[in-house]
Parts: structure tokens; C-alpha cells; sequence
């Protein structure tokens, strides 16, 4: 008899309700959370892991590896090819770590599904996003230089606060674009039944 009562928890335990709470207010397990990271907002924790994730690599690899890997092709080649690793090995984990329910940080991520091509995917990614960064610091290099009256002066280095945070802009910036087109095709196939 003990055996059928504990039968029956387990398979009520395994065919539970997986209701997604969306109101706070209505969820049970909101009781359970609350430490410090649920106060912040969700916005606030994928920037932040985003920047930090991208500073670092520009400490450990750019400043790290920049006594080692003088040419700097090769240089953007590993970083581009780190940058992509770490995107796909620990950023988007950890946004899938902090998830309430499946695909609340999906909007955060360039390929959200988790899958092995999205590891080969992230790499030309994070070279396409780093490509844009490199033209920033050269921009503003050339306007300062225009601005100085000096010649090819270098205005602004690269250190892992302002990378960071541009390397975040810019990336946020696809990533919108991304999700602007998802939500047009998802209204278009509403609107027309499909």
C-alpha cells in the first residue's frame, strides 16, 4: 500500500502542470527567490554578463597574447574565434542558467537554440561584430586625428572597459535588428491565418 502512494507522488511529481508564470504575483516559486539577483532586472544582468564576458576576452587574449601575436591579422583571427567560443560556451549557458522559464532570455541571444552549428555559427558572428568594433576605434582615431591636425596618431587604444561595451552596442544592435524581423514574420504569418 506504502508502494502505491509513493508510485503515485512520482508520477504526479513527473506529469506536474509546467506552467510558465509570467505575473510574479501569480507565481508559487517567487516565494523561493528571493535573493539579491532577482531583484535586478533581466535587461540589466544580460548587459552586464554580455560586457563582461567581452572585456575579459579582450584582457586575457588582445592584452594577454599581444606580446606573442605580433601581426595583427592573426590577431583578430584568434580574438574573433575566442570571442565566438565564449559566446556560445558561457554567455548564452548563462543566460539559460538564469532562465525562470525556457526561452525568457531567448531575445538576448543571436542563435538561441542550443545545438552544435550554433558553436560554428557564433564564430563568423563574433568576426563580423568584432569587424564593426575595429571600424569604430578606427573611426574615432581618424576624426580625432582630423580634429588634432595630426597623422596617423593612434586617439583612443584598446582596453577591455570601452571594447566591451562597444563590442555589447554593436551586438545588441544585430540582435535588434534580428528580433525586429522575427517579430515582422511572426505578425505577417498571424495576420494571414498560417
Amino acid at each position: 500500500m506504502a508502494g502505491n502512494k509513493k508510485d503515485d507522488a512520482v508520477e504526479r511529481l513527473l506529469n506536474a502542470d509546467k506552467k510558465e508564470y509570467t505575473d510574479k504575483k501569480k507565481d508559487p516559486g517567487k516565494e523561493y527567490r528571493s535573493g539579491l539577483l532577482d531583484k535586478i532586472p533581466g535587461w540589466a544582468i544580460a548587459l552586464f554578463v554580455k560586457f563582461w564576458f567581452n572585456g575579459a576576452v579582450c584582457f586575457f587574449i588582445f592584452w594577454g597574447l599581444g606580446l606573442y601575436v605580433t601581426d595583427m591579422l592573426d590577431m583578430i583571427v584568434v580574438l574573433a574565434v575566442v570571442l565566438g567560443m565564449v559566446t556560445d560556451i558561457l554567455v548564452n549557458n548563462t543566460f539559460r542558467f538564469f532562465e525562470r522559464y525556457k526561452g525568457q532570455n531567448s531575445k538576448w541571444m543571436m542563435f538561441p537554440k542550443k545545438a552544435y552549428w550554433t558553436f560554428l555559427a557564433n564564430i563568423p558572428y563574433a568576426g563580423l561584430v568584432l569587424y564593426c568594433v575595429i571600424m569604430i576605434y578606427n573611426t574615432i582615431n581618424v576624426v580625432g586625428n582630423m580634429l588634432q591636425g595630426t597623422e596617423h596618431e593612434m586617439i583612443l587604444g584598446v582596453e577591455p572597459v570601452l571594447f566591451g561595451l562597444f563590442y555589447l552596442a554593436v551586438d545588441m544592435c544585430f540582435i535588434s535588428i534580428k528580433n525586429l524581423f522575427i517579430k515582422i514574420i511572426n505578425d505577417a504569418k498571424q495576420k494571414n491565418g498560417l
